[in-house]
C-alpha cells in the first residue's frame, strides 16, 4: 500500500506540473487530451452500427475496445446495455470531472485529476494483485469524482429533459438507485441514465471468465435494445454540450471577478 501511495503520489505530482507551462499553446494542447467526447462517442457509434447491421461479432469485437469485461458471449441487448452503461460512466471521468476540474484549478487540476483516473484504472481494483498496490488511488479516484459524479446525474436529468425522455424517472431513479453500488459514484449516472431511457442496467457479467454480479438499476424496467443504445449516445452528447456551457460560464465568472 505505501508502494502504491508513493507511485500515485508520484505520477499525479508530474500531470500537475505538467499543467503549470506558460506557453499557452502547451496549455490549450493539454486541456484537450484531458477530454475524451469525441473518442467515447465515436466509439459507441461503432458498436450500435454493428448491432443496426446485425453484425453481433463485430460488436462484441468494438465493445471490448471500451469495456473491461468479456464480451466474445454477449447478446444484443447484453451489447446495448454495455454499451449504455459505458457512456454513462465515461460521461463522468471523460468529459464532467475534467471539466469540472478544469474550470475549478485550470490545466495543472485537469491534469492531475486524468491522472488520477487512470491509475484508478490500471491498478485501482479490489482483487488481486492490486488489492493494496492500487487502494490508495481507487480512493482518491472516489474522492475527486465525489461531485462530478452527482453533476453527470443531474446533467442526465437536464439532458433527458432536452432530449424529451423522462427526466422525472431519471430523477426518481437516480435517488432511489444511485447509491447502490459499492463505490459513492459507480451509479449515479448510470441510475439516471437508466431512468431516463427506462431499461434496466446490472446484473451479471464476468470478467476474465470470472462472475460478477452488480447491482440492478431500475430493476423493473425492459432490458436494453440497440434503440435504446442510440438514444444513450444523443443524451450523453446533450450532456456534453451542457458541461461544456457551465464550465465555460464559470471560467468567465472566475475571471471577472
Amino acid at each position: 500500500m505505501l508502494a502504491g501511495a508513493a507511485l500515485t503520489g508520484s505520477v499525479v505530482s508530474i500531470a500537475w506540473l505538467s499543467g503549470r507551462s506558460q506557453n499557452a499553446i502547451l496549455q490549450v494542447l493539454l486541456a484537450w487530451t484531458a477530454l475524451a467526447t469525441r473518442s467515447l462517442l465515436d466509439e459507441a457509434r461503432t458498436v450500435i452500427q454493428a448491432l443496426e447491421a446485425h453484425d453481433l461479432e463485430r460488436a462484441r469485437r468494438r465493445l471490448a475496445r471500451i469495456v473491461g469485461r468479456d464480451t466474445g458471449h454477449l447478446s444484443e441487448s447484453e451489447i446495448a446495455t454495455a454499451v449504455i452503461e459505458t457512456l454513462a460512466e465515461s460521461s463522468c471521468d471523460g468529459i464532467v470531472a475534467p471539466l469540472f476540474w478544469l474550470a475549478a484549478g485550470g490545466v495543472p487540476c485537469a491534469m492531475a485529476y486524468k491522472a488520477v483516473n487512470t491509475l484508478d484504472s490500471m491498478i485501482g481494483h479490489p482483487e488481486p494483485p492490486y488489492r493494496y498496490f492500487g487502494r490508495v488511488a481507487a480512493r482518491l479516484d472516489d474522492a475527486v469524482n465525489l461531485v462530478p459524479a452527482r453533476l453527470t446525474a443531474l446533467g442526465i436529468v437536464a439532458g433527458a429533459k432536452i432530449r424529451g425522455l423522462d427526466a422525472a424517472q431519471a430523477r426518481q431513479i437516480w435517488r432511489r438507485d444511485g447509491g447502490k453500488h459499492a463505490s459513492p459514484n459507480a451509479g449515479q449516472s448510470e441510475a439516471a441514465i437508466a431512468g431516463a431511457l427506462g431499461v434496466r442496467l446490472g446484473g451479471a457479467r464476468s470478467y476474465d471468465g470470472y462472475p460478477h454480479e452488480t447491482p440492478l438499476l431500475h430493476a423493473e424496467g425492459r432490458p436494453a435494445s440497440v434503440q435504446d443504445a442510440r438514444a444513450a449516445l444523443s443524451l450523453v452528447a446533450v450532456v456534453s454540450g451542457l458541461a461544456f456551457g457551465v464550465a465555460l460560464l464559470a471560467v468567465a465568472g472566475r475571471r471577472g471577478r
